[in-house]
């Protein structure tokens, strides 16, 4: 389930919602219960490292100077 990332205009608080992505623009409130939030632009995260766990390939990519026709 997507988080959504809010801040309280009153408080300056900033939380996090979790919600289905039909219901991203409704409205939250603050956890100190003022009402007048706005949800913030928030970019995308995803868990993990690039490559962890995977086992990186070696050479070049396959190309012509990858490896394959000697020309490195």
């Amino acid at each position: 389930m997507p988080r959504y990332e809010f801040r309280c205009r009153e408080c300056s608080t900033t939380f996090e919602v979790d919600r289905p992505m039909a219901a991203a623009s409704d409205p939250a409130d603050c956890p100190r219960g003022h009402p007048d939030t706005v949800k913030l632009l928030s970019t995308v995260s995803l868990g993990g490292l690039a490559g962890a766990g995977a086992p990186v390939p070696a050479g070049g990519g396959g190309g012509c100077c990858g490896g394959a026709c000697g020309c490195g």
